[in-house]
């Protein structure tokens, strides 16, 4: 599964200053209770579905053959919002009824039996109804304006709400599919159609589907309606792209993308994918961004349908790279799933991990390793709040498990696939992934079967690096001391855990054992560094880079001689990836209090002409969190404008007006640059030139760079009036391409005049909006600084308004960008209002929320002074 529901055009663009971290686990409870016993073992379901999509009803014929490990009077699994008609259960020759208890608390049914249940194979049968959501859960109604859509999604614990079944990863069956539906329609499942009969009844057809591999629950899938598709073949394999009618037109993209992943994925992992077909389906209602539904993946519209010729570079990329991820989980998740969620980054890690690889070498004008090493710094960021939790984490209830689907999951747990790939070279690795896979093909593994097999395959102590990435929390920093005299050069190095707050002191004890690769003027290499280690080997004299590739998870800090060479040496020795870890490793020594805002923007004063869009908007992206964080006066605020507008103008106007021969780099970079100017730079000239821009745009999509369009648009809706904002909202309302949609939705609720800010945030909780799409909306609100306070406002007014619309666990998302204050008085106000009311499996978020309102008062407080006395320094410069 993958979660991008907030656009793939934040990166380019600077939708926000702060980057969202997805829900962490802490402090789980103590509910084994809730898991299932292990004498029962599930081998094969038969499942018959009758949806009524008008009536928002489903009816389920189910058989379960199961094996018996003892003898028994009754058999426990899972189910909820489920009504039980008949359960019986033929075992021995003989057949009994079962009476069904259900603890709703635990999503469990107990099926009792008046006689033992002797040791062996069964065969329980059952019969039931179930409802077709609204919660995006389960089996659910999807709508557009001309019908209703019944689709699912049962990642993580969901596949209960469908039907009766034993619903944990470990629990692997076949599948045999089936269903009724009207004559119209046609439905998708995990494998291909196998018969397609007419009745029972009039206006009905029955899709039979082939039987499926072994697999777990959560990855079974199905969806009635008038999907339409593209189709074409690789490697053996149908692929098909499929939409609702309105949309087909838009999946030509994303299949050419699926082709081309598939084949290089059979040739990296040296399994042949499992299946003879692989469907991907754009569905018009989605919680997450994708689902990895074995031979049938599922995808919000935004992340799968595509109209190349106005989309944005960024749009590009964040289709790519969803279909990859999701691509990358028929192998990681699918084939070879996890025993437990306390390992949900073995599938979702290493989704992260992979889908680059295809990307970058699809289209390497993309630049997709600088992208990475971004990302990198954005997780690291995360990982140093006060409180974080481990890559592998207790994880009981469903609330628990769905709370494991965070940055650290994703992000970390693909950094640290990332560094342990780095130190042993990528064929070496690929040769452990191989292995691991074939051993534990259609089973269940652990993070020990994965590190294992890297070790036996590499002959080095991957066993040790990375249990010590894997089972504690947190990031370390190494501090590296001036360089001693001789050759080869050793030198001092001391680590520690790394917090973004100051006021924290490290557990001392807390160490890692972990691969620095240095990059100098003359050499590259590798180092294991192990809790023990007090100095390194630098293999050449001149300058040196404690992060080579910039693909290490740690900060580096340096003696103030090796930092002054590094950023003389940045742009002619170090590559983009480094420079990027050379500005997160700089960002983060301010946070920590360790060096000052000034040092930070002498960096990227350095880094201001620099060609690669990725370096530039990272480093310069920290700008609006100077702006927004740290200056509290509109004097400051004017003053850091003035500078950002005399040291990034001239390198706007270098770039010269678009071109059709620019590259995507460079299209990239004027957009974030003419963004950057207007919105930080108060740039008045830029600003009616952006607007200029975004008319011509909304005009005509084609007729704009889409990538510059785009931001012009952005920026133009801050001053925006009245005229722009119906434009926006006509092309949400109308517009049959979904990422023209999504653009036009977000932008609303950046409009700064009150009287349009308060009609988008009205128009977020109404029913015009998807209840997918409300609490981002409002959570986008709350991270625009001057729409903050009217937006919390709106929130606290219209909470029952703003409730009705959260399903699962997107309130989530909103509880988080509460976080996005600065001030000991709103840190009260959002505790006091959401311990009021409290929103499901967001307790976390909220402990999140509040540290970052903390640290925000705490880095304002240590660095505002110091912005003061270098805008004093610099003012006119």
């Amino acid at each position: 599964m993958r979660f991008s529901p907030f656009g793939s055009s934040a990166r380019a663009q600077f939708v926000a200053a702060t980057v969202l971290a997805l829900l962490v686990l802490l402090c789980p409870r103590p509910t084994l209770g809730q898991r299932l016993p292990t004498t029962v073992i599930p081998t094969h379901y038969t499942l018959k579905f009758v949806p009524n999509l008008k009536a928002a009803t489903f009816s389920g014929e189910e058989s379960i053959d199961v094996n018996i490990g003892q003898p028994t009077h009754s058999i426990t699994l899972n189910a909820i919002e489920i009504a039980f008609q008949s359960v019986t259960i033929d075992s021995n020759g003989s057949q009994q009824a079962a009476t069904v208890s259900l603890d709703a608390d635990k999503q469990q049914a107990t099926f009792t039996f008046s006689e033992t249940v002797p040791a062996g194979n069964a065969t329980i049968g059952i019969r039931y109804t179930g409802i077709l959501n609204n919660e995006l859960r389960g089996f659910y109604l999807s709508k557009t304006a001309r019908r209703n859509y019944a689709v699912t999604q049962f990642e993580s614990t969901d596949a209960r709400r469908a039907f009766p079944c034993f619903d944990e990863p470990a629990f692997k069956a076949t599948y045999d599919i089936s269903l009724v539906i009207d004559a119209a329609d046609t439905a998708i499942s995990n494998t291909a159609i196998a018969a397609d009969t007419p009745g029972p009844g009039a206006g009905k057809h029955t899709l039979v589907f082939g039987a499926t591999p072994k697999m777990s629950t959560y990855l079974v899938a199905f969806l009635v309606g008038d999907f339409q598709c593209t189709g074409g073949r690789q490697d053996d394999v149908d692929i098909r792209v499929c939409a609702t009618p309105d949309k087909v037109a838009l999946t030509p993209y994303a299949l050419d993308i699926a082709r081309y992943v598939l084949h290089y994925y059979d040739d990296y992992f040296g399994i042949h994918f499992p299946l003879k077909k692989l469907d991907l389906i754009g569905i018009p209602d989605f919680e997450a961004g994708a689902m990895e539904n074995f031979g049938a993946i599922t995808y919000r519209e935004t992340d799968l349908l595509l109209d190349p010729t106005t989309a944005t570079i960024a749009e590009k990329q964040e289709v790519g790279l969803v279909v990859a991820h999701e691509m990358a989980h028929q192998w990681f998740g699918d084939l070879v799933t996890m025993q437990w969620w306390d390992n949900i980054w073995l599938n979702e890690g290493f989704a992260t991990w992979m889908e680059s690889k295809p990307v970058a070498q699809m289209h390497p004008e993309w630049n997709i390793p600088e992208v990475v090493a971004g990302d990198e710094q954005d997780t690291l960021n995360t990982d140093a709040q006060p409180t974080t939790r481990a890559i592998r984490a207790r994880a009981d209830t469903p609330e628990e498990i769905d709370q494991m689907f965070d940055d650290i999951a994703y992000g970390k747990a693909s950094d640290v696939l990332l560094t342990v790939e780095n130190y042993l070279g990528e064929e070496t690795f690929r040769r452990g992934v191989h292995a691991y896979l074939a051993a534990h093909e259609y089973g269940n593994a652990t993070a020990e079967d994965f590190w294992n097999a890297q070790t036996a395959v590499s002959h080095k102590p991957v066993d040790k690096i990375m249990e010590s990435l894997i089972v504690q929390p947190g990031e370390p920093i190494f501090n590296f001391g001036a360089p001693a005299d001789g050759s080869p050069r050793r030198v001092p190095v001391a680590q520690s855990r790394f917090f973004l707050s100051p006021s924290i002191i490290p557990d001392p004890a807390q160490k890692w054992t972990l691969p620095i690769c240095f990059k100098t003027s003359g050499a590259q290499d590798c180092e294991l560094l192990t809790p023990e280690s007090s100095s390194v080997t630098v293999p050449s004299a001149g300058f040196f880079f404690a992060n080579a590739a910039g693909k290490g998870y740690y900060h580096s800090a340096y003696a103030p001689a090796q930092y002054q060479a590094l950023v003389a040496h940045a742009e002619s020795g170090l590559t983009p990836a480094e420079r990027i870890s050379l500005a997160g490793d700089e960002w983060a020594r301010v946070r920590a209090n360790n060096a000052t805002v000034g040092d930070y923007l002498e960096l990227v004063a350095a880094l201001k002409s620099d060609t690669s869009a990725e370096v530039f908007s990272n480093a310069a992206g920290k700008i609006a969190a100077i702006a927004d964080k740290v200056a509290s006066t509109k004097e400051e605020r004017d003053e850091l404008a003035a500078w950002v507008r005399r040291n990034l103008a001239p390198e706007y106007a270098k770039l010269g007006a678009p071109a059709p021969g620019d590259s995507p780099g460079k299209r990239e970079l004027r957009a974030q640059l003419l963004a950057l100017l207007v919105d930080q730079g108060s740039d008045g000239d830029l600003s009616v030139q952006a607007r200029q821009i975004a008319d011509r745009y909304l005009d005509d999509p084609a007729s704009v760079d889409p990538t510059l369009g785009q931001a012009a648009l952005e920026t133009a809706a801050g001053n925006g009036d009245a005229a722009l904002f119906e434009r926006l909202q006509k092309v949400y309302e109308t517009s049959a391409d979904p990422e023209l949609q999504e653009m036009a939705l977000r932008l609303l609720v950046r409009f700064r005049n009150p009287a349009l800010l308060e009609r988008a945030l009205e128009y977020s909780v109404s029913s015009k909006v998807r209840n997918q799409d409300t609490a981002i909306q409002l959570a986008l609100g709350l991270r625009i600084p001057e729409n903050r306070d009217a937006t919390w406002s709106f929130v606290k007014s219209h909470w029952d308004q703003v409730q009705a619309n959260l399903t699962t666990d997107l309130g989530s998302y909103l509880v988080s960008d509460a976080g996005s204050f600065c001030t000991a008085e709103a840190r009260d106000d959002v505790k006091s209002f959401f311990t009021a009311h409290p929103v499901p499996a967001a307790d976390v978020a909220l402990k999140h929320a509040l540290e970052n309102i903390d640290g925000c008062d705490e880095l304002r407080r240590l660095q505002e002074p110091n912005l003061k006395t270098w805008l004093a320094a610099h003012s006119g410069s």
